[in-house]
């Protein structure tokens, strides 16, 4: 199976959809290499930025489905390199 390393940046606007934020995450659990959250009082808003490790189509989906979360905003990069396991 072929991986990518790619970090999801989220910003989270509404407080509501943190649940389901952290669900998707954790459903892509084995695929995470690390998680950083930031809570941004003064803007109201947290920014989070997944790290993975995973094939690319399900780092896009995992990105696809955190923005059609309401009040989530979520962009991918990807490494240029593909690692065999």
């Amino acid at each position: 199976m072929e991986t990518r390393v790619a970090v999801v940046s989220i910003i989270l606007e509404n407080s509501e959809s943190v649940q389901e934020v952290n669900k998707l995450i954790s459903d892509c659990s084995d695929y995470v290499v690390g998680r950083m959250g930031i809570p941004y009082k003064k803007r109201g808003i947290s920014v989070i930025s997944v790290v993975m490790d995973a094939p690319q189509d399900l780092v896009s989906t995992f990105s696809g489905k955190l923005g059609k979360l309401d009040g989530v905003s979520a962009k991918t990069t990807y490494s240029k390199y593909v690692f065999d396991n």
